[in-house]
């Protein structure tokens, strides 16, 4: 596992100094990922502005944003993207990150681009997710967020989105062994602030990741980056025409599904789910590894 110098230090302070934890027992956990320099410099211009606080409802956030009396959470955070790209000349806004204002525009945004993981369920108008590598489907608690994912909240107990916050770290109680999320967030309830929620909170909708770690079952009418990527692998292997690779599951994809299903004996419903996926990466990774149009060819002279 790679853990950058930033995170190494973090960790060194963790245990080396308790008291930096939010709790005692805590004990940082480390990124499963590298984190990338830009999650750093996010997290680094979200330190900055903690304290910042609304001056009769309006900010610089919601300014920026258009509205400077907007409930402010989203508008925090993607202005915090947006100084990123200003000071370090990268292009997230827009590619990695979303920038909305409305409810659930963010968190489908996330959807859509093939990066985000449910907490607990299904994914509103999708399906059921399973980590990649993993043979079961997603339960509470299976993904512990990354610094720089941001967290989706219900606070009114239905499937759309109240709130977000960004991820900084997580932490483990060595006593009770409860993870806990780290965040930097706006809007609380006026100014930017660190907070902490535990993992399994059902508040908690789910995360838009930095890192694509999910993968979902899909059917008819879903669009995105999942969908274009099972697309990709269904016309290699020769169910779908390359001119029907759009992002868009519709009657030609379920189609190239079905017969997918038909020929390896499994259940045909046109529904792509784990099993279907799993045997499709498996032919997939198979037929590319001795595809010779893909081999590389050097010369020794």
């Amino acid at each position: 596992m790679t853990i950058n110098r930033r995170w190494f230090f973090l960790l060194l302070l963790c245990f080396c100094f308790p008291c930096f934890s939010a709790y005692a027992g805590d004990e940082m956990i480390p990124p499963a990922w590298p984190v990338p320099s830009y999650v750093e410099h996010l997290l680094e211009v979200a330190s900055g502005e903690v304290g910042y606080t609304e001056n009769r409802g309006r900010t610089k956030y919601g300014e920026w944003a258009g509205d400077p009396y907007a409930q402010w959470c989203a508008e925090f955070q993607c202005w915090c993207v947006d100084q990123v790209d200003l000071r370090w000349g990268t292009k997230l806004l827009e590619h990695v990150y979303p920038r909305y204002s409305a409810s659930n525009t963010g968190r489908n945004w996330f959807i859509r681009a093939g990066r985000y993981v449910v907490r607990k369920g299904k994914v509103a108008g999708w399906g059921y997710e399973w980590l990649k590598g993993h043979t079961s489907y997603l339960r509470s608690g299976d993904y512990i967020p990354q610094p720089g994912d941001w967290v989706f909240f219900s606070f009114s107990g239905d499937d759309n989105t109240d709130h977000v916050a960004m991820v900084e770290y997580c932490s483990r109680d060595s006593l009770t062994d409860q993870v806990m999320i780290h965040v930097i967030e706006g809007n609380l309830p006026s100014a930017v602030a660190r907070n902490t929620y535990e993992l399994n909170s059902t508040s908690i909708l789910g995360y838009g990741t930095v890192h694509d770690v999910a993968d979902i079952t899909m059917s008819f009418g879903n669009q995105g980056e999942k969908v274009r990527q099972l697309q990709e692998k269904l016309s290699y292997l020769g169910y779908l025409d390359a001119s029907l690779v759009t992002g868009r599951f519709g009657d030609a994809t379920g189609e190239a599904v079905r017969l997918f299903q038909e020929s390896h004996g499994i259940r045909v419903n046109s529904i792509a789910n784990m099993q279907m996926q799993q045997l499709l990466e498996k032919e997939y990774e198979s037929g590319f590894a001795s595809d010779p149009s893909i081999w590389t060819v050097t010369d020794d002279e």
